[in-house]
């Protein structure tokens, strides 16, 4: 088994904090705890283990679920009582099918930029309206890699590339036809389907909506040939 670094400082009870976080795109997904033998298992097998202090054991996370974690990097901090997990999750990290388990937030009524500029806002709203996109991604994702019986999404990768230009195309015929009409919860609908045929678009190509998130960012503010 690997040996665990002898300057790690582990507490009391034998365990130290690790937060996972995407790989990616930098998200935070989830805090546990690691004892030295589940710290060894994870640089040996390159997929996160934890220690449970509810169950008193070792769990490789996804073992149930599937949703594991493999392990790209592992940092700790100044202290050398932190760890850091760069990973790459399949799925979802939060047991209640979240990508993330930091998906609330606290009233923060005084909480404001420096800048004076007021950029309060509703978690909940941000989440669905971002959010969502990486978790819909992630189920992409693992539909792509182990294609169950009956899925719409493998029945798209299995058919290949022009059958899923195919649906883009369908799909963004309609959303014109709801615009045209000035149907806005129409509209809304079908963006939704636009956006989601998008996103197997981008699987086939081992694109990830981050990648174009960096290009939006590029662009951002510069003149009319970017977007003014």
């Amino acid at each position: 088994m690997v040996e665990v670094p002898e300057n790690l400082r582990f507490d009391a009870n034998g365990l130290i904090p690790a937060i996972a976080q995407d790989a990616e795109n930098g998200q935070v997904l989830m805090h546990a705890y690691m004892n030295a033998e589940a710290l060894a298992r994870t640089l040996e097998t390159g997929l996160a283990h934890y220690y449970s202090r509810s169950r008193q054991r070792l769990w490789r996370k996804g073992e149930e679920s599937g949703h594991v974690q493999r392990v790209r990097a592992i940092l700790y901090d100044c202290d050398e009582d932190a760890l850091l997990l760069k990973v790459d999750q399949a799925v979802a990290a939060c047991h209640t099918g979240n990508r993330s388990c930091f998906y609330r937030a606290l009233p923060a009524e005084g909480m404001a930029p420096a800048d004076g500029t007021d950029r309060r806002f509703d978690p909940a709203t941000v989440y669905a309206g971002l959010g969502i996109l990486a978790d819909v991604y992630g189920v992409i994702l693992e539909r792509q890699a182990h294609p169950p019986e009956g899925s719409y999404v493998a029945s798209l990768f299995a058919r290949g590339q022009d059958q899923i230009l195919k649906k883009v195309m369908e799909e963004s015929a309609e959303v014109l036809t709801a615009s045209k009409d000035r149907d806005r919860g129409q509209l809304i609908y079908e963006m939704a389907d636009l956006w989601f045929h998008t996103l197997v678009l981008l699987a086939a190509h081992e694109i990830r909506p981050e990648e174009i998130a960096r290009e939006l960012g590029r662009r951002f503010g510069k003149r009319k040939a970017d977007y003014a």
